[in-house]
């Protein structure tokens, strides 16, 4: 089972599972293709979206056990 981290980076995040972007775009994570988002980690990209990274990282790591 695939698990992800706050310290990831977002485009590696997609490469793990693509419907992984589902979760970010309900989370408020509207930037998915932005440029920025192929450097920044979740944790960086999260706190600029006023969204706890650590709440994130549960709900992906939730999704990815199933």
């Amino acid at each position: 089972m695939a698990k992800v981290s706050k310290d990831m980076i977002i485009a590696d995040l997609i490469k793990v599972d693509q419907n992984i972007i589902a979760i970010l775009m309900r989370a408020g994570m509207h930037c998915i293709g932005c440029p920025s988002a192929q450097g920044e980690s979740l944790e960086e990209a999260a706190l600029v979206h006023g969204i706890n990274p650590d709440m994130l990282v549960d709900q992906i790591n939730d999704y990815l056990a199933q």
